[in-house]
């Protein structure tokens, strides 16, 4: 990727349309690793919309991702408007010129390294983070669903912080991974190894991405020195209210993951019968391998239906479908 080039990513609508205005309506995004059916929000309390946010408000949301994500007392905690704005803050923060990142992966955490005059190096394998003054993993992976186990992780960012660096994991689709038996929730957080930041997403596994909310989990100082950079009032009421109320409903989670599990796996099977090889994926999005990717992504755009292409031409990323119709629609044009 050049430096300062522009990244493509999922969702982008307004472009499908322009460039295919004939295409049938509405259109089916499946660019999006995004929980088709949302999380019900429910009312929302006046307040939230007409006062500036409270300490109460932040402090509960703040303890409902505690319990969420497994983070004890001892785990610093703040609240972003999503995580991407914890990404781009990241560089200002953490010092140090070598910065890796296990890809290929979500291009922002490069970019951003970049943009600030980082030297960044894309490996392939966890062992050569090794040495790094900050080292990035995003698990599950983006977009191949690569998953590293806690344990692992954990002793990775030992070996990084006994080097005097830090280790940045994105666990943005974590929410939808089921823990190994006896053990919840999943993620690194709950073995709390040292040198570590967190990221964690919140409208991917509950359907609302709109509503910008993420976590950084961590080290107290580097937390702390986020929250300052984000500035107050960082998160609005109503994203207070409804992460707080969402992060505590732990049966819907469990539904919505026991859902998508076996729509991910009816998906495999229509790609498969669609001549596609899967290459990985996690419950929330899939990708697979075809020879003729970019004429199956262009068929399906005059479909109306929206995929994500890579820069690996025989690479296709597709997200759920959320209604029979949008099944329907999708098993039609892979057939044609």
């Amino acid at each position: 990727m050049q430096h300062g080039a522009a990244i493509h990513h999922g969702g982008d609508l307004a472009t499908a349309r322009r460039l295919h205005p004939d295409a049938p309506s509405p259109w089916i995004d499946l660019s999006t690793g995004i929980n088709p059916v949302p999380y019900p929000v429910g009312e929302i309390s006046a307040d939230a919309w007409t006062r500036l946010p409270g300490r109460d408000a932040v402090d509960r949301l703040i303890a409902a991702a505690r319990i969420a994500y497994g983070a004890g007392p001892e785990t610093a905690v703040v609240a972003a408007p999503g995580t991407q704005a914890l990404i781009q803050r990241l560089p200002d923060l953490l010092p140090g010129p070598r910065v890796r990142v296990l890809g290929f992966t979500y291009q922002e955490h490069e970019s951003v390294w970049r943009l600030a005059g980082r030297r960044v190096e894309r490996v392939a394998e966890a062992s050569a983070l090794a040495g790094a003054d900050v080292a990035v993993i995003v698990n599950p992976n983006n977009p191949d669903g690569r998953l590293i186990a806690p344990a692992a992780l954990a002793e990775i960012a030992h070996g990084i912080a006994a080097a005097g660096g830090t280790l940045v994991v994105d666990e943005a689709f974590m929410d939808v991974i089921r823990p190994a038996p006896g053990a919840f929730p999943a993620g690194l957080l709950p073995l709390r190894p040292p040198g570590t930041l967190v990221l964690r997403s919140f409208g991917k596994a509950y359907g609302l991405a709109g509503l910008r909310l993420g976590f950084a989990l961590g080290d107290g100082a580097l937390v702390a020195r986020l929250g300052a950079a984000l500035g107050p009032w960082a998160v609005p009421g109503p994203a207070l209210e409804i992460g707080a109320r969402a992060l505590a409903d732990r049966a819907w989670l469990e539904v919505a993951t026991a859902r998508l599990e076996a729509d991910a796996a009816r998906l495999d099977r229509l790609l498969v019968g669609a001549g596609f090889e899967i290459i990985g994926g996690t419950p929330l999005f899939r990708l697979a391998r075809h020879a003729d990717a970019a004429g199956l992504h262009h068929r399906l755009a005059i479909a109306g239906i929206l995929t994500r292409a890579f820069a690996e031409p025989t690479w296709l990323r597709f997200g759920l479908p959320g209604t029979a119709p949008a099944w329907s629609r999708l098993a039609a044009a892979l057939g044609g």
